[in-house]
């Protein structure tokens, strides 16, 4: 190799210098100061949150206790011991009712389960919630559950957290996306109300709600779940919720035990989805409005409740029970048939209710009724470990689900266990199925969303890797007359040309429209390039800048190919266009598909 001049290594030099301070002024992230003002907004929503869930328990148990007992009382009572017997058929068909009645003439975005909903204010709604919906979800699915409902808090609560979150940041002067961060911020805050979960609240919004993973977004969410669990502590609400210290020695054939229950577990979750929109299916084909819908829904929950009343409401009883080993085999395998029957009639008729808690129930179920095909453990571990990889697998988020779990019963030890349960769900629902539970409902309204997060590549991606290095340039003394001519000849190569003067120095653009504004405008056609673009502001790239620059550069100057010119010099080196761009998308493509092998045995 060939040692550099002084001369010639003195320039590199100073190249490199200069490359290295440039790079020195970019970070990690784009996030500034703006992000504590938003997250000091985030705390007043997360206690918002707090209030909202605490209403909405409380208003899920007196409703519950009107429907089964007749009794103004907020209460734990058991819906077993209800005296209405046969009689209790009819209260979910009521209940369902009144929900149908709140969604026709209230606002239909109570209707589901809340995170589609959420969802779909996020991505196609600027974050924007009606203030309807943050006062008929929680009452509408207090109704729904208290009046058997086989449902959960949640997925409600997500959404009328959400709903405080977006009322509040429409009363301030805000972007679109801190909106979004604060919508989240309510819905985080809600989840860790109901549950005592605020690492999984946070992981929720960033595998499912947030559709970014940045400080901006990521600190004021997490400020609002940090609060809310404080505030929950401070009224006296249990946590954990469901404690629970057993658990299974590591070893490999308990890896492949773990790995059994997440196949089956996710199995479980594809089975369970697809119940649901063949349900959604089978009730769009009706001929009545769908108002009346949930009414059919409820007399399918009222039969299922006389079968097994345990199926009806929250449920969170069962999850205790479980959890303890409290559950036969033949008792689980009941309750996971009725609950999963009767949940998903009951959302397919598109009342009002979460899906976390039932989740939990029926993999609890699938659990219980595995414990005596695999090895020993500590009673309801085998249930726990499928409770969390059912979550897991039906919503797509593993690590939601693994936190959710060990936030629920207290567990640390089982973290392993968890995790390798989730991510084999994940992996077979993933494989099995295009959508989730919560996308599919999205995609049937004809949106597409995406779920997997990459860094944008024009943030790593350098001009000088796609700028074109064969550029046709035009003289600076060709006269317009000239120009005119080149350009309505078909040799030409590109929509525009770079004009030079004789030191290689950029003096312009020249295109089709260019040429002719100045004719209609009354130039001399013997004018020259030199002339004619005297004062043209012009727009250049430098070969070591990233594509993302270039973007933000091209829109804002309205320009759609930029000369690439040299530091050193200013001598024109490339030329990068919209075209040039887009070889990025065959890059990535390339390094999906493309399979190469370096090193050979021979």
């Amino acid at each position: 190799m060939k040692k550099l001049t002084k001369p010639l290594a003195a320039s590199a030099a100073a190249t490199n210098h200069a490359l290295g301070d440039r790079i020195r002024h970019l970070g990690d992230f784009t996030t500034d100061p703006r992000v504590l003002v938003i997250s000091a907004i985030a705390v007043v929503v997360g206690t918002g949150g707090v209030f909202s869930g605490i209403v909405l328990l409380n208003l899920i148990k007196l409703c519950t206790n009107v429907a089964y007992f007749g009794r103004f009382t907020t209460a734990n009572l058991d819906l077993g011991h209800s005296p209405l017997g046969l009689f209790a058929v009819g209260v979910p068909v009521v209940g369902a009712l009144i929900v149908g009645l709140m969604a026709r003439y209230g606002s239909e975005k109570i209707r589901g389960h809340g995170i589609p909903e959420a969802i779909e204010a996020i991505l196609l709604g600027r974050s924007r919630l009606d203030w309807k919906v943050a006062i008929l979800k929680p009452l509408s699915s207090a109704i729904a559950i208290g009046s058997g409902g086989p449902f959960g808090a949640e997925g409600p609560i997500i959404m009328t957290g959400g709903a405080i979150g977006s009322l509040i940041a429409q009363l301030l002067p805000v972007s679109d996306n801190e909106r979004k961060t604060l919508l989240v911020a309510g819905a985080a805050a809600g989840m860790t109300t109901v549950f005592g979960t605020p690492i999984a609240a946070i992981m929720l919004a960033v595998e499912l709600l947030l559709f970014e993973w940045t400080p901006r977004s990521f600190v004021p969410v997490a400020a609002a779940a940090i609060v809310a669990e404080v505030e929950r502590h401070a009224l006296g609400l249990a946590s954990p919720l469901f404690p629970f210290s057993g658990g299974m020695e590591i070893s490999l054939i308990a890896l492949l035990c773990w790995m059994f229950v997440g196949l089956v577990s996710g199995l479980l979750s594809g089975v369970l989805t697809r119940l649901v929109y063949a349900c959604e299916d089978g009730f769009l084909k009706l001929p009545i409005h769908w108002m009346w819908w949930p009414m059919i829904g409820g007399l399918v929950v009222g039969i299922g409740g006389l079968i097994d009343p345990r199926a009806l409401g929250v449920g969170y009883v069962n999850i205790a029970d479980m959890l303890q080993g409290h559950v036969l085999p033949a008792s689980a395998m009941l309750l996971l048939s009725v609950k999963a029957i009767i949940w998903a009639v009951a959302l397919g008729s598109g009342t009002s209710g979460g899906v976390l808690a039932p989740l939990l129930i029926m993999g609890g179920g699938l659990g219980a009724v595995l414990t005596h095909i695999l090895p020993v453990a500590s009673p309801g571990f085998w249930a726990l470990l499928a409770m969390c990889a059912t979550m897991g697998g039906t919503m797509r988020s593993p690590l939601t689900a693994t936190f959710f779990a060990v936030e629920l019963t207290g567990n640390t030890h089982v973290l392993l266990p968890l995790i390798a349960a989730c991510v084999t769900a994940h992996l077979v629902t993933v494989l099995l199925m295009k959508r989730s539970i919560l996308t599919e409902k999205v995609a049937r309204r004809g949106h597409h969303l995406a779920r997997e997060y990459r860094v944008d590549p024009f943030t790593l991606t350098r001009v000088e890797e796609v700028m074109a290095t064969e550029v046709e340039t035009l003289p600076q003394t060709m006269t317009l007359h000239q120009v005119a001519a080149f350009l309505s000849s078909p040799q030409t190569k590109h929509p525009s040309f770079p004009v030079l003067d004789e030191d290689r120095h950029v003096l312009g653009i020249v295109n089709p429209p260019t040429v002719l504004g100045w004719r209609h405008s009354g130039k001399h056609r013997q004018a020259t390039l030199k002339e004619l673009l005297e004062g043209q502001k012009l727009v250049t790239a430098f070969p070591d800048e990233y594509l993302e620059g270039i973007v933000d550069r091209m829109m804002l100057s309205n320009v759609a190919q930029m000369p690439v010119i040299s530091r050193q010099d200013s001598r024109l080196i490339g030329y990068i266009g919209w075209k040039d761009l887009l070889r990025i998308r065959t890059k990535l493509q390339a390094e999906e598909s493309k399979r190469v092998v370096f090193f050979r045995v021979r």
